[in-house]
């Protein structure tokens, strides 16, 4: 007997009424984005229109609901839309129509249309986070802001809410490093610079004496390379990337071969866990590689 692969369901639109509208399109739209199609039977365009929304709500598989209103049948809600021809598309996000148009547009230019109104992922995650925080679940929350910030580095939101945790947490070095990432427009509000103040307060307040006998060591010795990577690791973590660099760069110019080449391949590995400051890590890849290329 043959065996058929299982095929995608198909998401049926729904045909809504004054009296379902409601439920249909204003309490749905608080989930999902909800489009409503005012057609009629006799329009031409109106039978190329539909069964491309109609699709689309198959291929995006439940990210926007499909409505249709037949203008003829429901005048009064195409009196309270004021419409004057058809096709025209209303969108409905969070109770609230937010876009339109009017007419039989291309495929592409349909999906465009949807794209803009969906979630951002990162807001998505954002939001989970928020929720988290509201269950008194800390660890979720880190989990989901952390998660937001590698959707989008440039969500000030969640660096800020992923510092808050951070420094709550008990690692203030963590926090200052999201909130150095944060926009200029970010920084400047009043509360932000605040809290990045207290932030660099318990970074300071938590942070050990520089070990004396490394810094001493190459004071009397620049080659002391073991003393120079000694030091490279207290700075890393205490996430002092500029100073860890120094030391890591230096070794790699005055020798390869030290321990199997450690120096490039210790800044290669800190270059990511420093990516929350993009500016000092572009620095340091360019003295890296005026490093390398030194004969």
């Amino acid at each position: 007997m043959a065996v058929f692969p299982p095929q995608p369901a198909t998401i049926m639109s729904i045909d809504t009424t004054i009296q379902s509208f409601q439920a249909d399109v204003i309490d749905a739209s608080m989930q999902v984005p909800v489009l409503v199609d005012f057609w009629a039977p006799w329009c031409g365009p109106c039978k190329t229109l539909g069964p491309m929304l109609e699709k689309l709500e198959t291929d995006y598989g439940g990210r926007f609901k499909l409505v249709k209103i037949d203008s003829d049948k429901e005048q009064q809600l195409a009196q309270h839309f004021k419409i004057r021809s058809i096709p025209t598309v209303f969108a409905f996000v969070g109770g609230q129509p937010v876009d339109q148009f009017q007419g039989a547009l291309p495929e592409p230019k349909l999906r465009e249309f949807i794209d803009r109104l969906m979630p951002n992922p990162s807001d998505v995650e954002l939001d989970q986070a928020g929720a988290a925080l509201d269950r008194g679940d800390q660890e979720a929350a880190a989990d989901h802001a952390r998660k937001a910030i590698e959707l989008d580095p440039a969500n000030d939101s969640a660096r800020l809410l992923y510092g808050q945790l951070l420094l709550a947490s008990g690692e203030p070095a963590g926090a200052q490093g999201q909130l150095d990432a944060l926009s200029a427009q970010a920084k400047a509000d009043p509360q932000v610079a605040e809290l990045m103040a207290q932030v660099a307060a318990a970074v300071e307040a938590a942070r050990p004496p520089v070990p004396h006998e490394q810094l001493a060591r190459v004071n009397a010795n620049e080659g002391d390379l073991q003393a120079r990577l000694d030091l490279a690791e207290y700075y890393i973590g205490y996430k002092q990337w500029g100073e860890a660099f120094e030391q890591l760069v230096e070794i790699v110019r005055r020798d390869r071969a030290f321990q199997d080449d450690i120096g490039r391949k210790r800044m290669v590995a800190v270059f990511d866990l420093a990516s929350a400051q993009p500016q000092v890590v572009s620095e340091w890849r360019r003295k890296l590689g005026a490093a390398l290329n030194v004969r």
